[in-house]
C-alpha cells in the first residue's frame, strides 16, 4: 500500500537528510582554516608522531571541506544564481579541486589558496537575498 501511495513521489536530498534550510560558506571555511594551520603545524615541528597526525587531520579537514563545498554548490545555490554568477560554477570546481591539493600537500599556500576561493564564494552567497534567511554567520 505504501508503496503505491510514494511510487509518483519526488526523493528529496539534503546535507543532513532533513532540509534544515541553514547553510553558509563558514562550514566550509573553518574546515579549510584547519586545512591551513595543520599544514604550518606540521612545519614547525620537527616531531614525528605529531607530524604523522598533522598529515591525517589535515586529510580529513580538506575532505570535509569538500564536502560543504558540494553542499552549497548542489543544495543552495539555485540556477538564477549561476545566471547571476556565471563564474560561479568554475568557482566551485576550482574550490573542491583546490582541497583536494590541499590534501595532497603539506604546503600551507594550498590551503592559502582553498580559504581565498571559499571566501569568494562567500561574497556570491551573501549578495543572494535566500542567504539572508539560510546563513548563520553573515560578515560584520
Amino acid at each position: 500500500m505504501f508503496a503505491k501511495l510514494f511510487a509518483n513521489a519526488t526523493v528529496a536530498h539534503a546535507h543532513c537528510d532533513l532540509y534544515c534550510g541553514v547553510y553558509d560558506p563558514a562550514q566550509a571555511k573553518i574546515e579549510a582554516l584547519s586545512v591551513l594551520k595543520t599544514a604550518k603545524k606540521y612545519a614547525e615541528s620537527d616531531d614525528e608522531v605529531f607530524r604523522a597526525r598533522c598529515i591525517s587531520i589535515k586529510e580529513a579537514r580538506a575532505e570535509e571541506t569538500k564536502h560543504h563545498l558540494m553542499v552549497l554548490w548542489a543544495d543552495f545555490f539555485a540556477p538564477d544564481h549561476f545566471a547571476a554568477h556565471p563564474n560561479l560554477h568554475q568557482l566551485f570546481w576550482d574550490a573542491i579541486h583546490q582541497a583536494g591539493e590541499a590534501k595532497k600537500t603539506m604546503d600551507p599556500a594550498a590551503g592559502e589558496k582553498l580559504v581565498s576561493l571559499i571566501d569568494e564564494i562567500a561574497v556570491i552567497f551573501w549578495s543572494t537575498e535566500k542567504s539572508k534567511a539560510m546563513g548563520v554567520y553573515p560578515p560584520a
